[in-house]
């Protein structure tokens, strides 16, 4: 039964992608909680009923001292345990400006007419995106924010940085879907971008949004 509602195949992927995120990329890597079957359906291995992010979280307090960037390791850690999440630490390699899903395609489409530098962009079953960039972007991304004339919490930007983490594809959340790259990681974005450098396109989209959000229910 488990083995027919979680393909082995699904397990190796999680694997590879693991290992590849930390030799390719040197990215920190950890492993998260994972879906079990339960009753015709699934839940999340913590044993929450309500678990916010079924089957995408840390299985311990100390999650972030575990997180590692040897393949080997992330290898072994994978093989103890096949189903597991891949939790990426932020604030090491990377932080992220979380957007809105709307909000970030349109600034997507911008930043590339701009040809503006891009790092990896994920996005993920709640509808959100992810931007990466250099570290250090989560703690100056509100002021940034109103430097141009906005405010982060009101328009839906937050970064992600320092204690954070992401799900990284191929991740699967509860019921709702499964982590995917809107950029993939390629040799072309290896090198990230400044917070700086996407801040004005991504507050802009983030607001127009925002404010069209407001104007369909007026």
């Amino acid at each position: 039964m488990e083995a027919a509602q979680i393909p082995q195949q699904r397990a190796e992927q999680l694997l590879d992608a693991a290992v590849r995120y930390a030799e390719e990329r040197h990215w920190d890597v950890c492993p998260g909680t994972w879906l079990e079957p339960a009753g015709g359906t699934e839940r999340c291995s913590c044993g929450e009923a309500g678990c916010a992010a079924p089957g995408a979280h840390p299985t311990r307090a100390d999650w972030a001292g575990r997180a590692t960037g040897s393949g080997a390791a992330a290898r072994r850690m994978w093989s103890q345990h096949p189903r597991s999440s891949i939790l990426l630490p932020t604030g090491r390699a990377f932080d992220a400006i979380d957007v809105p899903e709307s909000a970030g395609f349109l600034a997507l489409a911008r930043m590339e007419r701009m040809s503006l530098p891009l790092g990896p962009v994920t996005r993920t079953p709640d509808r959100r995106m992810q931007f990466f960039v250099l570290p250090g972007a989560a703690a100056k991304a509100d002021a940034l924010v109103r430097r141009v004339g906005w405010d982060a919490t009101a328009i839906g930007l937050r970064g992600i940085g320092e204690g954070h983490y992401l799900a990284a594809p191929p991740t699967r959340v509860g019921g709702t879907g499964v982590v995917q790259w809107a950029r993939s990681p390629s040799t072309a974005n290896r090198w990230l971008p400044e917070v700086d450098e996407l801040i004005s396109p991504l507050a802009y989209a983030c607001g127009r949004e925002a404010a069209d959000a407001r104007g369909r229910l007026s």
